[in-house]
């Protein structure tokens, strides 16, 4: 979970064949480029401006139109999961967007390296018996905080997730925002981006698959860092 400052990508910009594109220059100077891949990818952009993504947790649809990096890093393409008893925050904001891979990520597979995500950001959060795991093939990496009288906190936090579910309440909802118009945490999308925000947010039972966290400040009182048999 964490913070992005500006989550719009010159990565998801279309390309256009008679500007003199980055990707024209590089095939121009003899850069081998895989049309399959190229294909793929465009197909995935495409896909952002025309499939919903359903966020569990507010029951609602959100229509990505142009993609959003939700973190301004290379994703590893493996998901983890994260769990809380209860979540509660201040500065709410969630809009779609899009993650990329490395280039040439093992884990990239038919997907052209990006992954179709709802990004999902709070000011200001703090968490009840977090968990998270990855599934490292045969075992899990297993972190666990906030079981105790301190709970986990965290401020400026984002998540890029492909599923996120809990009972949900909002205060002062705000539904079809344009996602560069965002003010409720530090975040923007692009705009023409289908998006909503609120004042608060409260969620009980949290899950989510997620592909990326960031936060400006991240507090885990009783962290334990293990391998184990299951994940959260």
């Amino acid at each position: 979970m964490a913070s992005s400052p500006d989550l719009s990508s010159a990565d998801n910009t279309p390309e256009n064949p008679e500007s003199g594109s980055p990707s024209d220059i590089s095939a121009a100077s003899g850069t081998a480029i895989s049309g399959e891949r190229r294909g793929r990818v465009r197909l995935r952009r495409a896909a952002v401006m025309a499939v919903p993504a359903t966020v569990v947790a507010a029951g609602l649809a959100i229509l990505t139109a142009q993609g959003a990096l939700g973190v301004q890093f290379a994703i590893s393409g493996m998901p983890f999961t994260v769990t809380a008893t209860e979540l509660n925050g201040t500065g709410f904001e969630q809009f779609g967007g899009l993650d990329n891979m490395a280039d040439g990520s093992p884990n990239a597979g038919d997907t052209g390296g990006q992954v179709l995500v709802v990004t999902s950001a709070i000011k200001n959060a703090t968490l009840t018996k977090l968990c998270q795991s990855v599934d490292l093939g045969g075992t899990n990496l297993l972190i666990t905080a906030g079981g105790g009288d301190q709970k986990v906190t965290a401020s400026d936090l984002t998540t890029d997730s492909t599923l996120l579910s809990g009972d949900a309440a909002f205060n002062n909802i705000e539904i079809g925002n344009d996602a560069s118009t965002l003010n409720k945490a530090n975040a923007k999308g692009p705009i023409g981006v289908f998006s909503q925000q609120a004042d608060t947010v409260h969620i009980g039972n949290l899950r989510q698959t997620n592909y990326a966290t960031t936060a400006g400040v991240f507090r885990l009182p009783g962290l334990k860092l293990r391998f184990s048999d299951s994940g959260c």
